[in-house]
């Protein structure tokens, strides 16, 4: 019996050993992070020109914002080869980080193309 229960007791060692959670090199979960925020800030700038150019104007210019961030969200996810978990610590971080910081800036070039396009 005694020698059952220290089976047992290898068999949960190993077991607890296999749910720790993963553990993360602070400076490379950093720079994916930066990568995440220019990404969304480079195409946030570049989906503004192009929404000022289309002539795009109220909640259109929005929703082509919204489309450009789930397609860079999409397409970072893919370049992470859908294994988000190996990189970031939870899927929060390519969803939503840079999100609101790419909004101001799409808005700002928007704008700016816009006017230039149309109005002068």
């Amino acid at each position: 019996m005694a020698v059952n229960g220290e089976l047992g007791a290898d068999e949960n060692k190993s077991s607890d050993a296999s749910n720790d959670l993963p553990i993360f090199n602070a400076e490379n979960l950093q720079t994916n992070m930066k990568v995440i925020y220019y990404s969304r800030t480079f195409l946030s700038i570049i989906g503004g020109v192009v929404a000022g150019i289309l002539g795009l104007t109220g909640l259109m210019g929005f929703i082509f914002y919204f489309l450009i961030m789930a397609i860079t969200s999409i397409g970072l996810a893919a370049k992470a080869k859908f294994s988000v978990h190996s990189y970031f610590d939870c899927w929060n971080r390519i969803i939503l980080d840079g999100f609101l910081s790419g909004l101001m800036s799409f808005v700002l070039f928007w704008t700016f193309a816009y006017d230039i396009i149309h109005i002068f």
